[in-house]
């Protein structure tokens, strides 16, 4: 058998589109009558960035702009290029702009340059000396600083449909030489999307090594088993550092406090192949353990503390399975919000009250002298009395009877509620 000879450059840039008759996804940006394309037929550009995941076709869009348009196109890479390396760039394109051609600069990352380097960016965006069109897969709000942001429109690249990877890998099958050229018998094209976690270069990428660690046998199967042993590991769609990490955890809580186990422990699931720290998962639940289920489930605390207590000392794998329980006792425990609202209705009285002096009689008179002031003077102490409790004021004169604690009618919430009514009855309302 003649020994293939495999190319340098990889599939996914073998197979890259040139033109958008050959585009898979993103209808809603180049579709007839969409930004995009209006851009590409009316020969009018203007600066740009592509927000999405990776995969999505960011660089391909650029490229084919380019292309069509008969643009001079350059690439960097926010990680690996500077300030210099801009104005270079810029000072081609003014000279390109005499000569009317335009100057496309794409910035890949673009959300690691930092404000300087961004700064470098905006006389020449506004100006028109070159189309910025910039890739990022973090929230431009956040990334972006307010006067690039302002001087460029934000498009919103959509995942993937299974139909535009079915698409794109049928085409490199196809139409690639080196592919063409080989026998492969089958393809599990079901897994082998489902693997690639939406992303379109991954899919290519994994397709390619499957075939290339075949190249020995007369006959290529792509199945389920040489795909596994190819990629090892799903693709999971998560950044530490990025905005799907935000995402997740939100998620994550909000199906807690909403209750839902399955989803909590979905979420959870995703955050542990994601590679997210298991101490934040364990932190966060005990914020939540108090916020959201409070006195409604006092154990709640006490299990999302030892929860923390054990993550730390046992790591992964174990460790999930302690995460796991905790996160199903919370999400099934009684929910309240009132400590969590009792503690910001005060705060929000204290900054926007004149605070009175601590009334004398819940003063400690420590020393003679306090004693002649009459601190600590009347003060009734509850253990004296039946039940060791006596009505009271608590707070200044000025706020007596003033209520912040509300508590709910949930889990154990409601026996606090009937016991304080009983106590404070005719004094505070509980109701």
């Amino acid at each position: 058998m003649q020994k293939q000879v495999i190319p340098n450059i990889p599939l996914a840039e073998r197979s890259r589109p040139k033109t958008l008759q050959d585009f898979y996804g993103q209808k809603h940006l180049v579709d007839v009558g969409k930004p995009i394309r209006l851009m590409i037929e009316n020969d009018v550009l203007s600066s740009f960035i592509l927000w999405g995941a990776p995969g999505t076709g960011k660089t391909t869009l650029a490229k084919i702009i380019a292309n069509t348009t008969q643009s001079d196109f350059f690439q960097i890479n926010a990680v690996s290029s500077g300030v210099k390396e801009i104005r270079e760039i810029i000072d081609i394109a003014k000279q390109n702009n005499q000569h009317f051609k335009k100057t496309i600069l794409f910035i890949d990352e673009i959300h690691r340059f930092n404000k300087a380097q961004q700064d470098a960016l905006l006389s020449s965006v506004e100006n028109g000396e070159i189309i910025l069109i910039g890739a990022t897969t973090e929230n431009p709000s956040f990334e972006i600083i307010p006067a690039l942001r302002s001087r460029v429109r934000i498009f919103v690249l959509e995942e993937l449909s299974k139909y535009d990877l079915l698409n794109i890998l049928n085409n490199a099958l196809l139409k690639d030489e080196f592919i063409k050229n080989l026998q492969i018998k089958n393809i599990d094209k079901e897994f082998l999307i489902y693997i690639s976690g939406g992303d379109a270069r991954t899919l290519l990428n994994i397709l390619e090594a499957s075939i290339i660690s075949q190249l020995d046998k007369e006959e290529i199967e792509i199945t389920k088993d040489v795909i596994e042993n190819t990629v090892q590991k799903k693709n999971i769609v998560y950044d530490k550092n990025g905005e799907e990490h935000y995402n997740i955890i939100s998620a994550f809580i909000k199906s807690i406090r909403g209750s839902d186990p399955d989803a909590a422990v979905y979420w959870l699931a995703r955050m542990l192949e994601g590679g997210e720290d298991i101490l934040f998962i364990a932190r966060r639940m005990i914020i939540l353990a108090s916020e959201d289920i409070g006195n409604a489930s006092p154990n709640a605390l006490l299990l999302a503390e030892a929860c923390f207590s054990a993550c730390e000392k046992i790591g992964l794998p174990e460790a999930r399975i302690v995460l796991s329980q905790c996160a199903i006792y919370l999400a099934t425990s009684p929910k309240s919000n009132s400590s969590y609202l009792a503690i910001d209705n005060a705060i929000n009285f204290v900054r926007n009250n004149e605070n009175p002096k601590v009334p004398l009689h819940l003063r400690n008179a420590p020393t003679k002298l306090m004693k002649d002031l009459h601190y600590g003077e009347r003060y009734k102490y509850p253990h004296d009395f039946d039940n060791n409790f006596i009505q009271e004021n608590y707070l200044p004169k000025e706020l007596e009877k003033k209520q912040f604690y509300f508590p709910s009618e949930n889990g154990n919430e409601k026996n606090i509620k009937e016991r304080l009514k009983n106590l404070w009855k005719g004094f505070k309302k509980y109701s």
